[in-house]
């Protein structure tokens, strides 16, 4: 009879450590390095639900990504930010290392471009002319539309 207990005991302990660890890491998903929590942007669907809406604020710009396959996905962005990098840091839809240069852009939109890999790289283009500036130099202008398109 003690046996079944300690049976019964271990298996509501290992269930409740279990239980535990789990909140915990569900918890502690959106903290950053600072201990912040750093909220996700919840994303909109437009009523024609062929663009998404990320961020909030004053300013507004559409932003296309074309992936290598020559799907196209739009987004709009609305952000207070005075670049076009800073606002798309911010909602999370590129991703990159900083550099002399600037900010060399390597994922956009979860699609990650890997130069050394196989010679592709995010091209940045503004009303779908190559840009002259880094997106994270570039100002938004309203009536602007950038594109980021894997090229090699």
């Amino acid at each position: 009879m003690k046996t079944n207990f300690n049976k019964v005991l271990s298996v509501i302990v290992c269930i409740v450590l279990i239980a535990a660890v789990a909140l915990f890491t569900i918890g502690c998903s959106n903290v950053n390095d600072k201990g912040d929590a750093t909220p996700t942007p919840t994303p909109t669907q437009s009523a024609d639900n062929k663009e998404t809406v990320l961020g909030e604020g004053e300013k507004q710009f559409d932003f296309i990504v074309t992936d290598a396959d020559g799907n196209s996905t739009k987004f709009v962005i609305k952000t207070n930010k005075e670049t076009v990098g800073e606002a798309l840091l911010d909602v999370k839809l590129i991703e990159g290392e900083n550099s002399t240069y600037g900010l060399y852009v390597k994922k956009v939109n979860g699609i990650t471009a890997d130069y050394d890999k196989d010679k592709t790289y995010w091209a940045f283009y503004i009303d779908g002319e190559y840009a002259m500036t880094g997106v994270d130099s570039t100002n938004i202008e309203s009536g602007k539309v950038y594109t980021f398109k894997i090229e090699k």
